[in-house]
């Protein structure tokens, strides 16, 4: 498995997905013991820079690095050069010198890690760039749904909400897609991407005529931080006609489960006792395979990296 960065889901094909998602089942299952902690990346260090704030997603990537063994610094870069004119190519040059293995970047401009990615001599994992692609999100979506429904392809799967501004749903639409799944994308007609044609899913307008018979229903918070306009009425009006509730959730099959990307918002995108209902929500396990699922892509990642400097030393 030949990857280099970890940067979209579009650059995968599904047996690289299938492995990344094997590997990370293993160490979801490795996670759950008193053996939890590796040295695979032992003497590597990497870099957490997180151009926007996220709580969830920096102490997963970190833990996840720690546990295989590397030595994990988190950049702040609220207070970095960046904040006084320097550009991202010269931030990369100098992180270049000092001979990172692994960097792990989320960043607010669509295309900021790639071109990152082109200008330094290690790995780069696409921690999330503005509405372009959350892989490792994705990738833990994808996990939760296989171990929940013991499969990972002919299922009818119902993303809702915020489809225009979510890097989340974008990545996740690809991932399904490509693993064969039937996806339905429901939400307001002003929170659809206006290529919304192109994605291969259906799209719905009303919650009921959507989610009916589906076996997952993956919710998607409202990136209030990109809307520019009045995409919605007011939150009140949206959870009427969008948030889950019991009422709309009782649609979907019996043994549909419930996702949430996070951070939620409770009261507009879900109701609060189906997020905590466990016989309905996965949204825990979510948070728990994100960590496997990014144990998984560094270690193949940080495999791949020492078998091309090795082949160049030979």
């Amino acid at each position: 498995m030949q990857l280099q960065h970890l940067l979209g889901i579009e650059y995968l094909n599904p047996q690289q997905i299938n492995t990344i998602l094997d590997l990370a089942d293993h160490y979801a299952n490795k996670n759950r013991t008193d053996s939890r902690n590796s040295n695979v990346l032992l003497g590597c260090t990497q870099i957490n820079m997180f151009f926007e704030n996220s709580t969830r997603t920096q102490a997963s990537f970190e833990i996840a690095g720690k546990r295989l063994g590397a030595d994990v610094m988190n950049m702040s870069m609220e207070a970095s050069s960046i904040k006084k004119g320097e550009t991202l190519v010269d931030t990369a040059l100098t992180l270049n010198a000092m001979h990172p293995d692994l960097l792990v970047v989320r960043h607010p401009h669509s295309g900021a890690v790639d071109l990152l990615a082109q200008k330094v001599n290690c790995a780069v994992i696409n921690a999330g760039d503005g509405r372009h692609e959350h892989p490792t999100q994705a990738l833990l979506d994808a996990l939760t749904i296989r171990r929940s429904k013991g499969r990972l392809h002919r299922l009818n799967i119902a993303i809702c909400g915020d489809i225009a501004h979510s890097r989340v749903a974008r990545s996740n639409i690809i991932l399904l897609g490509k693993m064969e799944n039937r996806l339905r994308l429901i939400g307001p007609a002003t929170l659809m991407p206006t290529d919304i044609n192109e994605f291969g899913a259906e799209v719905y307008h009303d919650m009921q005529e959507g989610l009916k018979d589906v076996d997952v229903v993956m919710m998607l918070r409202l990136q209030s931080e990109r809307m520019d306009g009045g995409f919605i009425p007011s939150e009140r009006e949206y959870y009427h006609r969008y948030g889950l509730d019991a009422g709309k959730l009782s649609f979907a099959k019996p043994d549909a489960i419930v996702m949430h990307p996070g951070p939620m918002n409770r009261g507009i995108e879900i109701d609060g006792e189906i997020a905590d209902d466990l016989n309905l929500s996965v949204i825990q396990e979510q948070v728990e395979m994100g960590v496997a699922v990014r144990m998984a892509a560094m270690e193949i990642l940080m495999h791949n990296s020492r078998q091309n400097k090795k082949e160049m030393n030979e």
